[in-house]
């Protein structure tokens, strides 16, 4: 192949781009955690990335069940603690299921919206909020219940329901549209 200066041009302008792409590729994953195997992407809300997340089909299907979807979708800013579905398999038996029946919206809304906080909640000013609680901090969720945050260590914050169940944040400060997700891995259940 000859190399003229036109070819040397065009080759170099296209190794340009795929570097350009592959270190915005590299940052959008350091500054935007994947979750289950998939890019969370800030351009878009809390719904469009979690359909995405192959760890979350046990939430999205509960979250369209309670017919929760447009409301997450909407303005927010919201914080959601995202259980896996390792978590909800974690429940007692059945326990899914009978939360999917359409006799159970009203429990299936209540434990989904425990999950969500209005505002930003990033985990530096959870950390901040832990800090000037002297070691917890009270979130109140969508549906008027409490969690309270805490540290387990110098870095992984964990939550506690009002069951007195306890939650780890496993993936922090996955920023959306409309607000941000936090991958938890219990469910967390209200007093109802």
């Amino acid at each position: 192949m000859i190399k003229t200066p036109a070819t040397l041009l065009m080759a170099t302008v296209a190794m340009a781009g795929l570097a350009t792409l592959a270190i915005g590729q590299a940052r959008m994953n350091v500054d935007n955690p994947m979750v289950g195997g998939m890019a969370m992407l800030p351009s878009k809300n809390i719904v469009e990335n979690a359909i995405n997340s192959k760890d979350h089909t046990t939430l999205v299907a509960a979250v369209k069940a309670a017919g929760l979807a447009e409301a997450l979708m909407g303005e927010g800013p919201f914080t959601v603690f995202a259980p896996t579905n390792d978590a909800f398999e974690n429940l007692p038996d059945g326990t899914v299921g009978k939360l999917l029946m359409p006799e159970s919206k009203d429990m299936l809304v209540g434990v989904l919206t425990s999950h969500v906080a209005q505002g930003t909640w990033t985990s530096e000013r959870i950390k901040m909020a832990i800090k000037d609680g002297r070691g917890t901090a009270e979130i109140t969720t969508l549906s008027g219940h409490k969690l309270w945050a805490s540290m387990n260590g110098p870095t992984n914050i964990v939550l506690k329901d009002e069951m007195g169940g306890w939650s780890t944040i496993s993936t922090y400060d996955v920023m959306q549209k409309n607000g941000v997700i936090h991958v938890v891995n219990s469910v967390l259940l209200p007093k109802m």
